[in-house]
């Protein structure tokens, strides 16, 4: 039990360092970004300096992990539907001790033959979101919040039906992630946030010795296109060494995945204007100012403003969805089914993560949880194309997927990206299926694969629950998505 005088000291922390503490929401935060076009090291290559052997790879904590499985279990979440037949686990891995970063994640087992499932890691964006309260509780997870934000309703459609799921909370400061050092908030960055989450990965496996030799992917959205494509290649760096432990690393899965800044910008207004939201003169003026390997001079960003202006009050992560207001609230439950997904959402999750019996339940510290935090950001790179081009030719899976119903990552901006690593086609374009109908297209390039999902926002599980698991279903199979 936490004492008095602790439990002081973290709600007031949770002021004095308030860019941690400011529930800023994933859309704002990676639209913020790209609107920056900010980077502190230009065209920046991830590991790969590590991979062509000009810097040592850095050493890795590793704590001792007896017993902590065992305290980690969840006996049951408060107001979780009857009938939970898998176990889940949540608690934290502290992945470095000096300063204290200490990462917090939440594990749900597969119902069914768990122990023939592979491992699969989901890490939200922004950059710093909450797994947990988008992934896990408004996406692929087991359960959404319903309306009252005190009661769960099971998802028909997650993800641990075909994988051992976890959400992690990284990097510190992110959910009930912490560090006992200010300055970490102020100094976050991709390639930090890559190493902490290696040296999770390297302790979790620890704490669970059962999953060391399971199949891991690596999955994410959003700004995940960072995220994934950089852990991946630290564990591939890793792997190399006889001194590291091996993680049997199998794919990597990312949804409107962020991989580009200005192919990213450029390609937004390209998609809003192709779908009628701001007018013909304003976009002839963007494609005559603008250019796709520069969105910063003041004369595209006066084009970009005049068509900001004509497009008006929309949700640009999912074009068609309303926005939340005080008519979106439904007096009923969501269902699992649910394809007109709540855009209240986000408040219901929040009011039920706050509740002091659900952060006992998941043995978190008592704190006020944010769905995503800000604090300064050291490293960013402008493009993540060099590092994915050289996984393509590592041996593990790689797709990308895209809701094309999303603006701000559009589907636009995938095909872009696309067409800059000039991949030779394996297996044409052509529509796959779910439930009886076209669900989405994909094609095969050399080395990585491209899926888009039909009525789909930014977050593709939320919009389309029985799609995106048909979707990943082939993702772990290693087979395309079912022809129609």
């Amino acid at each position: 039990m936490m004492d008095a005088s602790l439990l002081t000291w973290i709600l007031f922390s949770c002021f004095l360092f308030l860019p941690t503490c400011t529930d800023a929401k994933q859309a704002d935060l990676l639209r913020s970004l790209i609107r920056s076009n900010r980077s502190s090291s230009g065209r920046f290559d991830g590991f790969l300096h590590l991979v062509n052997g000009s810097e040592a790879s850095p050493p890795i904590y590793v704590a001792p992990q007896n017993g902590l499985k065992d305290l980690d279990k969840i006996d049951a979440l408060p107001g979780q539907p009857k009938g939970v037949s898998f176990d889940q686990y949540a608690g934290y891995v502290t992945v470095e001790p000096q300063n204290g970063r200490t990462l917090f994640y939440y594990f749900v087992e597969s119902p069914r033959d768990s122990e023939k499932k592979p491992l699969l890691l989901w890490l939200n964006g922004g950059p710093g979101c909450s797994s947990l309260g988008y992934g896990a509780l408004q996406e692929l997870g087991p359960f959404r919040v319903n309306s009252d934000g005190k009661t769960l309703l099971r998802n028909n459609h997650a993800w641990n039906n075909v994988a051992n799921v976890i959400f992690l909370e990284s990097p510190a400061g992110v959910g009930f992630s912490y560090t006992n050092t200010s300055s970490d908030y102020k100094n976050r960055g991709d390639k930090r946030t890559a190493e902490d989450t290696y040296t999770f990965l390297v302790n979790w496996l620890e704490r669970f010795p059962e999953y060391k030799t399971r199949d891991l992917f690596i999955t994410g959205e959003s700004y995940a296109g960072h995220y994934v494509p950089q852990l991946a290649s630290l564990i591939l760096l890793n792997n190399k060494n006889p001194n590291k432990p091996i993680i049997n690393l199998r794919g990597i899965a990312m949804g409107n995945a962020y991989i580009d800044s200005n192919i990213t910008e450029m390609a937004m207004y390209e998609f809003l204007w192709m779908h009628d939201m701001y007018s013909d003169r304003t976009h002839k003026l963007i494609r005559r100012t603008c250019n796709i390997s520069d969105m910063s001079s003041p004369e595209c960003k006066h084009a970009t403003n005049l068509a900001d202006m004509e497009i008006g009050s929309i949700n640009p992560y999912n074009v068609y969805a309303p926005l939340c207001t005080e008519k979106s609230h439904k007096a009923t439950c969501i269902t699992s089914s649910n394809v007109e997904f709540d855009p209240c959402t986000d408040e219901y999750v929040d009011a039920y993560l706050n509740q002091p019996v659900v952060q006992k339940s998941l043995h978190a510290v008592p704190s006020l949880w944010t769905h995503c935090s800000l604090g300064g950001w050291r490293d960013s790179p402008d493009t993540m194309l060099p590092m994915i081009e050289q996984l393509t030719t590592s041996g593990i899976r790689i797709w990308l997927y895209s809701g094309d119903m999303d603006s701000v990552v559009s589907v636009t901006s995938t095909k872009y990206s696309l067409r800059m690593l000039g991949l030779p086609i394996k297996s044409p374009w052509r529509p796959w299926q779910a439930n009886g109908e076209v669900a989405g297209y994909v094609v095969a390039y050399k080395g990585l694969t491209f899926v888009t999902v039909r009525g789909a926002g930014h977050e593709v599980p939320s919009y389309q629950p029985e799609k995106a698991l048909v979707m990943i279903s082939a993702f772990l199979k290693g087979k395309l998505p079912p022809p129609p």
